[in-house]
């Protein structure tokens, strides 16, 4: 690309630019902020403030707080184990639950209260 090309593409960009500042020189908006930047500067030197401050004055980081403790697991009681014993029979059953396949044909057979009654302590 020649210098005189180059030239005239930033000379173009430099005219986009300059309007650019102009119309954000009359923007309101802008008039406003940097008014309101120049008072908050003021203010800020006024009270021997840095920006760092000012915004941790205004946006707080969270604190923590003492840190929870930790949910206490109930956990079940162990079953115990049962021990019942068929008079006639001798059989044994050790068991921790009411669902032994022998517990409970002898339930059926012999009824839940007269089986109940064959538990050993």
């Amino acid at each position: 690309m020649s210098k005189l090309a180059e030239f005239r593409r930033a000379e173009q960009a430099l005219k986009e630019q300059l309007a650019l500042l102009e119309k954000l020189q009359g923007d309101s908006g802008l008039q406003r902020e940097m008014e309101f930047e120049d008072k908050l500067k003021a203010l800020m030197g006024e009270h021997g403030m840095d920006l760092a401050k000012v915004v941790a004055i205004l946006n707080p980081q969270p604190t923590e707080l003492e840190p929870a403790a930790p949910a206490v697991v109930k956990q079940r009681r162990a079953r115990q184990v049962k021990l019942y014993v068929q008079p006639v029979t001798g059989k044994r059953i050790e068991t921790k639950s009411a669902n032994h396949a022998l517990l409970k044909a002898w339930k059926a057979e012999f009824g839940a209260d007269v089986v109940e009654g064959w538990l050993q302590a």
